[in-house]
């Protein structure tokens, strides 16, 4: 097959640039990355379809196309999309239907080989997909990622404030996109069963999916590199080591620098809850005498001195949880410091494992949690949420993968925990079923072979046109008709 994956803000290159330093650069460019080059190795052909940048500030991006090294099947191809500049996706949707789709027909006009189906990515990415449906009779199919009425719950959105976050985060035409493209997809493409009924399920998308329609969707879990989340030991691995040492010495107290460490690495997102973690280790005593805690902040050198790197929303998760060392004092067990690649933290997860430490993801919700997982495969049991996705990829039937915690509640968070540092049996028991759980199931490998599985099945079967028409300023024009308030009042109900 030639397959082409559809993600305009993806900022893909070789070296996988910039992946910690921007928040357009999310775990959908992994995502994307590794199933174009595990369709490659099934014998596919694969173009990942994303935006050419021409701009001195991200020379990484300037050039038609790129290759992965060792994936021969990938192309990187690069269509133009509005201004030469970077831009950040929110400000891409204008250019979408103008620029980039008709840009993409006239691409592949001039190939002697048209993709088959498009797998679209994100809503910017699914609009794209449904234009090219239109115009083209193609198949397509569409992997949300995460979606905006779950965001706008989050945000506390109401007519007060309904008009500066829709300038901020273009909800309007990100909640039509997404109703279109649910109604077009030949199949929507979820990580779990809950990501289907929550997240689709929502009132948002009423009248464009249905979620009871287990025709219109697929489960297919994302997986983990296991060449670089591995329990071998690596070239980096000592590099790594002395690194973490050094910020024991730095941060903790001499005659606490063997105990064994709480390892928490997410972005500063008020739904991570890393402040719950914080406060959860501070309320516990018998959790101080057991470990530390360590916070892994990307991208930032000393997060604990100097935080000026971060944005202003990063810098007030930082500031409470300082707050929350103040006030508990702990200073002398706790530690923060930068793993800029997967490579690094994977070398922290195998250099940590030989103390007997603990990985914890401790958020709100977690649509699917790919980072537990990654850090069993390297031989670091794991204490996750078990709000979301997790508790589906840790438990299957009466077997347990994982110590699942409520992030509400601190004693559970410190109940969990615990429940792991103080049985040596118990943590060398969740060592073993994490490397398990995953080769068995969640590698990329056996992700490619799912969308592989999607794709023939849709080209079997015949593509199905969709049902909702595609708004003129979507497609044609810049007109004036475009989405406003009381659209965006219409789809979601405030």
């Amino acid at each position: 097959m030639h397959i082409a994956l559809l993600n305009p803000q993806g900022n893909f290159d070789p070296l996988d640039s910039r992946w910690t330093e921007h928040p357009d650069f999310g775990g959908q460019l992994v995502y994307v990355k590794e199933i174009a080059r595990s369709l490659a190795s099934l014998g596919h052909t694969v173009d990942i379809l994303t935006r050419r940048i021409i701009d001195s500030e991200w020379p990484e991006f300037r050039s038609e196309f790129d290759h992965y090294p060792g994936a021969d099947g990938v192309r990187i191809v690069r269509i133009a999309c509005g201004p030469d500049r970077f831009l950040p996706k929110e400000q891409l949707w204008p250019y979408l239907g103008t620029e980039w789709v008709p840009n993409i027909i006239d691409f592949y006009k001039k190939e002697t080989s048209l993709p088959e189906v498009y797998s679209s990515h994100y809503s910017d990415g699914g609009l794209a997909a449904v234009l090219l449906s239109q115009r083209l009779n193609t198949p397509i199919t569409f992997t949300g990622h995460s979606l905006s009425a779950q965001k706008i719950d989050k945000l506390h959105i109401t007519t007060g404030n309904l008009s500066q976050m829709d300038k901020r985060f273009a909800f309007s035409l990100r909640l039509t996109a997404e109703r279109l493209v649910m109604s077009h997809a030949d199949r929507i493409i979820t990580s779990t069963h809950q990501e289907r009924a929550h997240q689709y399920g929502h009132r948002a998308y009423a009248g464009a999916v249905d979620v009871e329609n287990a025709g219109k969707f697929a489960v297919v879990p994302p997986g983990v590199n296991i060449e670089i989340f591995t329990d071998t030991p690596g070239s980096l691995d000592p590099v790594i080591e002395k690194r973490i040492r050094s910020y024991l010495h730095k941060d903790i107290k001499s005659s606490r620098q063997t105990l064994p460490m709480i390892l928490a690495s997410s972005r500063l997102d008020a739904k991570k809850n890393l402040t719950g973690l914080v406060q959860s280790f501070g309320q516990d005593k018998q959790l101080q005498v057991k470990s530390n805690l360590a916070i892994v902040i990307r991208g930032v050198e000393d997060p604990f001195q100097d935080a000026s790197a971060l944005s202003k929303a990063e810098r007030t998760i930082l500031d409470k949880i300082k707050s929350l060392v103040e006030e508990y004092s702990l200073s002398g067990k706790i530690t923060a410091f930068p793993l800029n690649s997967q490579q690094e933290l994977a070398a922290a997860y195998r250099v940590l494992s030989q103390t007997k430490s603990v990985f914890v993801l401790p958020a709100l919700y977690e649509p699917f949690g790919l980072a537990p997982l990654e850090a069993m495969s390297c031989g670091l049991p794991a204490v996750v949420t078990r709000n979301g996705g997790p508790s589906e990829s840790m438990l299957e039937g009466d077997r347990v993968f994982a110590e699942l915690i409520d992030p509400e509640d601190t004693a559970d968070i410190s109940r969990g925990i615990l429940a792991v540092l103080e049985s040596e049996k118990k943590w060398q028991q969740y060592c073993e079923a994490g490397k398990e759980r995953v080769l068995g199931k969640y590698t990329w490998q056996q992700t490619g072979r799912g969308y592989e599985e999607i794709f023939l099945a849709i080209l079997e079967a015949g593509h199905q046109p969709g049902r909702l028409s595609v708004p003129l300023w979507f497609s044609d024009t810049l007109a004036e008709d475009k989405p406003g308030l009381e659209e965006l009042q219409a789809l979601y109900i405030v």
